[in-house]
């Protein structure tokens, strides 16, 4: 099948996928939140090459669901709690539609002067809604536009303060990373350093300033550390102050640190890329007082505005720094209306030269529900997630973690001593995300794991919120037990091994002792042994033994006619194998003396001696 799809052909398929996406948001509470496909999936199921002919419609359509469905993580889900809602609705995906069907490329007022005159309507009357100051409005110094996100809002933001504090000289030589400084918190949205590095002054140029316990920006810090750099020679440039942060929501004073901004010329810009939609609701308007003093100011409508993707609004209070920094106008694009300056060319308020009609989806989206419908649908989520942090407060088994304006709230699970809390909390995390009926995300907070609860798809309910709340407890009790068991476990292990060691201990001490009574006693056996002993008188005439040396026999009284016997040393060497420890033996065993009495044979050896020497 060949050829451009006919307007009948486009009809009838037309209706087939509005029904498809009918049929889609009706259903869309039965998958899984998350997408519960392998890295690769989806690529193993599409084809090596494209098609060599065209395809009928029903074909891609059946791969809709076969290929894409799979790899699909539902952020219009109901249970989807994650990072901060991307919603969309019937208005803004019949808008869309209405844009992509026009193919209007919007960049200078005389491509299609209802794509910017539009465009500057919708964007003073969401001013007008979020209570913006009046420099934003078109009527004033400067005006609305709808970017592609809030960190291309972040960026152009920066390129307007350096146009400004360089008074055009960055067109020409370029920033001076050496001595331009960009402020922000430790909870400033990394879109803001990104932003510095695209803009070309590096990170090194970021100043980081303290926040206070609730997680905002301190004034004090703040002016502390710009009149450190002023004095250094440096040239602050922007501070970015967050409403909303995206780890818990945390609003900075903008009351406060506005005057520090203005004292110092620093442009001061705006991030409420999440709350400051919240601003249609005039009791939290609150939040943002200060707002007066920004120079800029973006918050996203593709967030919690029931708008789709990508629908950023981002006023200046200064358009000719904003346009000053990217207006560049090539011969191509001249044309009567803008050289006359009666128009605003869209073109020279973004990064793109192209862009879409991104207008057309917030009107649609603006006239079906009304400004009433726009607040009730915010009301209903901060009431939900008041209720969520009431039900978590009240209960031992969690605490809120950090303060909960809105509807995110943040929840610290609470853990037996002994188990490690961020392992705990990262492992219920996922236990509800595997489960498919819920997908949240996590932050840390004080060094902490917690889990982040975003209420904001159009389609949950209170009971969503509930039956989330216990999954939360079922989850923790679940694993608590489990710990507890795998503790108890442990101590029995433990004291299994302590007891084994103890036996072991004692029989080793045992072992020690039998070994060395038996050594004494080997040691009492060899003294034995070993030691000389007296020799028994041979009265059979046998030889005396060999152990019996140097005896000398008492003497005998002289005689005239017989001399007195002379005393004869006997030395019998002891064999080598057999010698006994000679200090030992001697030590142990007394001196043998001869006896007082003389045997018959000393008597006959001692006469036969001193026969012998009478003789000589």
């Amino acid at each position: 099948m060949t050829g451009h799809m006919t307007p009948e052909e486009f009809r009838q398929h037309g209706h087939e996928v509005v029904d498809w996406i009918a049929d889609y948001w009706g259903r869309v509470g039965e998958f899984p939140v998350r997408s519960q496909v392998s890295p690769g999936d989806v690529r193993a199921a599409l084809p090596d090459s494209a098609p060599e002919q065209g395809e009928p419609f029903s074909a891609v359509m059946a791969d809709l669901d076969r290929v894409v469905m799979p790899g699909i993580t539902h952020w219009q889900h109901p249970g989807f709690f994650g990072y901060f809602p991307a919603n969309t609705s019937g208005p803004s995906v019949l808008g869309d539609l209405l844009s992509a069907g026009l193919g209007v490329q919007g960049m200078s007022w005389v491509t299609s002067p209802a794509a910017t005159e539009l465009e500057q309507q919708v964007m003073d009357w969401l001013a007008e809604l979020l209570d913006l100051p009046a420099s934003f409005r078109s009527t004033g110094t400067g005006g609305g536009v709808v970017q592609d996100s809030s960190s291309g809002a972040n960026l152009i933001a920066l390129l307007a303060a350096l146009h400004r504090v360089s008074r055009g000289a960055t067109l020409r030589h370029g920033v001076r990373p050496e001595d331009q400084t960009v402020y922000v918190s430790a909870q400033t949205h990394s879109s803001m350093e990104k932003a510095a590095r695209i803009a070309g002054l590096g990170t090194e140029a970021i100043r980081v300033v303290e926040v206070d316990a609730d997680l905002a920006m301190s004034p004090r810090a703040l002016a502390a550390r710009i009149e450190r750099d002023v004095a250094r020679g440096f040239t602050p440039v922007l501070v970015c102050a967050t409403v909303g942060t995206t780890s818990t929501t945390a609003i900075d004073p903008l009351a406060e640190i506005g005057p520090i901004c203005q004292e110092h010329g620093v442009w001061l810009h705006v991030d409420a890329a999440y709350a400051g939609v919240a601003a249609v609701v005039p009791e939290l308007r609150q939040l943002q007082a200060g707002v007066e003093w920004a120079d800029s100011y973006t918050t996203d409508a593709h967030k919690w505005l029931l708008t789709g993707f990508d629908a950023t609004l981002f006023w200046v209070a200064d358009r000719a720094a904003l346009t000053g920094a990217l207006a560049i106008l090539p011969e191509y694009l001249r044309n009567a209306a803008t050289d006359a300056g009666a128009v605003v060319d869209y073109r020279d308020w973004q990064i793109e030269l192209g862009r879409r009609f991104r207008a057309l989806k917030l009107w649609f989206v603006v006239r079906w529900y009304g400004a009433e419908g726009l607040r009730a649908h915010i009301r209903e989520h901060v009431a939900l997630a008041q209720e969520l942090a009431g039900w978590a407060a009240a209960d031992e088994r969690f605490d809120v973690a950090a303060p909960h304006p809105l509807s995110l709230v943040c929840l610290q699970p609470r853990w037996a001593r002994g188990v490690d809390a961020d392992v705990a909390t990262m492992t219920l995390l996922e236990r509800l995300n595997d489960g498919g009926e819920v997908f949240l995300t996590h932050t840390t907070v004080d060094g902490a794991a917690v889990l982040r609860v975003a209420i904001g798809a159009p389609a949950t309910t209170r009971a969503h919120v509930e039956r989330l709340w216990a999954l939360l407890c079922e989850g923790h009790d679940w694993l608590a037990n489990d710990f507890e068991e795998q503790a108890r476990e442990q101590r029995e292990a433990e004291a299994a091994e302590r007891a084994r060691a103890e036996q072991e201990r004692a029989e080793r001490e045992q072992a020690a002792r039998e070994q060395a009574a038996q050594d004494q006693a080997a040691q009492e056996q060899a003294a034995q042994e070993g030691a000389p002993e007296q020799a028994a008188p041979d009265e059979a005439g046998q030889e005396q033994p060999d152990e019996v040396a140097d005896v000398t026999p008492a003497p005998q009284t002289a005689s005239a006619d017989q001399p007195a016997p002379t005393t004869v040393t006997s030395e019998v060497p002891v064999p080598a194998a057999e010698t006994p420890d000679l200090e030992t033996a001697h030590a142990e065993t007394p001196h043998l003396e001869a006896p007082a009495v003389e045997t018959p044979a000393d008597w006959d050896e001692s006469r036969a001696q001193a026969e012998a020497q009478q003789t000589d």
